[in-house]
């Protein structure tokens, strides 16, 4: 395949623009992954910490008393 200057040009601009989009598209990747790392992290860190605590439980100072309505009927 024979290319005049011109088109040799053109198609070296082509490669050098795709070489950047690559390069781009990586760092993104990396900066993504890097990312996602640190929340597993989070979470792990998360779950140890709430396995040590052991389970949660919400009481008040004074347990509720209901009180039920009758309703009388005439």
């Amino acid at each position: 395949m024979h290319f005049n200057e011109k088109e040799s040009d053109n198609l070296e601009q082509l490669l050098e623009s795709l070489i950047k989009m690559v390069g781009k598209a990586n760092k993104n990747v990396d900066s993504l992954q890097k990312r996602v790392s640190q929340l597993e992290w989070i979470v792990r860190e998360h779950q140890i910490e709430l396995r040590e605590r052991g389970p949660v439980k919400i009481y008040g100072a004074r347990p509720h008393k209901r009180h039920e309505k009758v309703l009388h009927h005439s």
